[in-house]
């Protein structure tokens, strides 16, 4: 059978074209492993001919040779997955992708231009115009610019150029708004990253230095709790803690300070994770506290909360009633937990006898509907269940308020000595990979 041959220029086709099935299947999986400038025949059996606008015409075709120049690319990123927020790169920055982005917390340079995706669009900020010429500076990992900004300047290179098109839930619906955006506004960003600062490498430090860095990153996340920031000031206090596995105290000293330190941040962590809801990952982390300190009233009253929060009261009993034999300064703490606790065992009990009310009462054979009634909505809150809080119950209790018991949150024991990635690293990651790289 004859085969037939094929010469395609690269600035004709492109991956995010072959996603609509502009070209054959097999000849986007050949680009997609060429470099630029390289010239290439790629191979492509009928089995991968897909048919395209390319080639409509497939019959009797068993191979075909695509003589390819890729001539130029524009990297096409779907950060999301879902074609939501794209970021798409106009001008190469210097580095390989993305061993020199800013994937770490840094301190970030950019020159951006804000537009509204209306008609027409229109400017609602530029640093160039706005800022006196001045770019923007931030830090990230710490909530001070929308998360889709942050996140497609993470995968950033020095001196590159993107335009970002990103919804209103990853813009400024989820941020402190411009004046001139309106709730619910799609926004585009141009974006240029003029270069950024690592965080300081611990290596070399003193005991002494490493503790300050940490009490400054700390006091970070400290300031994200306060601000409702759950997700960003733990991903801080994880941070600490993973570079607490490379530090060694010299002495008995240091090692008290060292596992002080280490036990905050652990409670901290516990913390974050039941504001988040996540109650058995907060009550794992409580453990490895526990684990090295059986008697550290704190984290029994950590742990003991999240109990609570699940339902299960023995449990947390046995915690609450703990601390006061450990430690008799927390006992007011305790009392007040106890009295909490049977609050929250009376109306787990009231619903139950409301659920099952009337269905042994039935003569036999007779079905009893079984259900919870809502009266004006009085039952509304005890809906989701005695192993959930509702948020109301969540702030009841005083020592769950940063602003007022900061040991229990933060435990700031040594002000001035005691200060890897964003939450959404998840998606940054998974954006990293090919599968999610597009190329025009």
């Amino acid at each position: 059978m004859e085969k037939k041959l094929f010469q395609v220029k690269k600035r004709h086709i492109s991956l995010l074209l072959v996603n609509l099935s502009q070209v054959p299947k097999g000849l986007e999986m050949g680009i997609g492993t060429m470099a630029r400038k390289e010239k290439a025949i790629v191979f492509v059996s009928n089995t991968y001919l897909t048919k395209s606008s390319l080639m409509p015409e497939l019959e009797g075709l068993e191979e075909v040779h695509f003589y390819i120049e890729l001539v130029q690319f524009i990297q096409v990123r779907d950060m999301l997955g879902d074609g939501r927020l794209i970021k798409r790169r106009v001008v190469d920055g210097k580095g390989e992708f993305p061993m020199d982005c800013p994937l770490h917390d840094s301190l970030l340079r950019v020159h951006y231009k804000g537009i509204l995706l209306d008609e027409p669009k229109s400017v609602f900020y530029d640093t160039r115009a706005d800022n006196d010429g001045e770019p923007l500076e931030f830090c990230s990992g710490e909530g001070l610019v929308p998360e889709g900004f942050e996140m497609c300047v993470r995968l950033m290179l020095p001196g590159e150029k993107s335009v970002v098109t990103c919804p209103p839930d990853f813009a400024y619906d989820k941020f402190p708004r411009p004046a001139n955006v309106p709730e619910g506004a799609h926004v585009q960003w141009e974006i240029e990253l003029l270069g950024f600062e690592m965080p300081k490498d611990w290596t070399g430090l003193t005991f002494e230095e490493i503790m300050d860095e940490a009490d400054k990153i700390k006091n970070t996340g400290n300031r994200l709790f306060k601000e409702g920031k759950f997700e960003l000031a733990k991903a801080k206090y994880d941070k600490v803690l993973r570079e607490y596995n490379h530090v060694h105290p010299h002495d008995d000293e240091e090692g008290k300070i060292f596992a002080n330190s280490r036990n905050s941040l652990h409670l901290n962590v516990a913390f974050c994770y039941q504001k988040m809801g996540e109650y058995r990952k907060s009550i794992e982390t409580c453990n490895k506290v526990l684990d090295t300190n059986p008697v550290h009233a704190k984290a029994l009253y950590r742990q003991g909360m999240s109990y609570m929060l699940l339902g299960e009261f023995d449990d947390a009993r046995n915690d609450f009633e703990k601390m006061i034999t450990v430690d008799k300064s927390s006992e007011p703490d305790a009392t007040a937990a106890l009295l909490k606790l049977k609050q929250k065992e009376q109306e787990a009990e009231k619903k139950a006898r409301k659920q099952f009310k009337g269905l042994f009462d039935k003569k036999p054979g007779e079905i009893s509907e079984v259900g919870v009634e809502s009266e004006g909505g009085k039952d509304a809150g005890d809906a989701r269940g005695s192993g959930e809080a509702t948020s109301a119950d969540r702030g009841a209790n005083t020592m769950d308020s940063p602003t007022r018991e900061s040991e229990y949150a933060f435990e700031e024991e040594r002000p001035g000595l005691l200060g890897r990635l964003w939450p959404s690293a998840r998606r940054i990651f998974s954006s990293v990979g090919i599968n999610r790289c597009t190329i025009l």
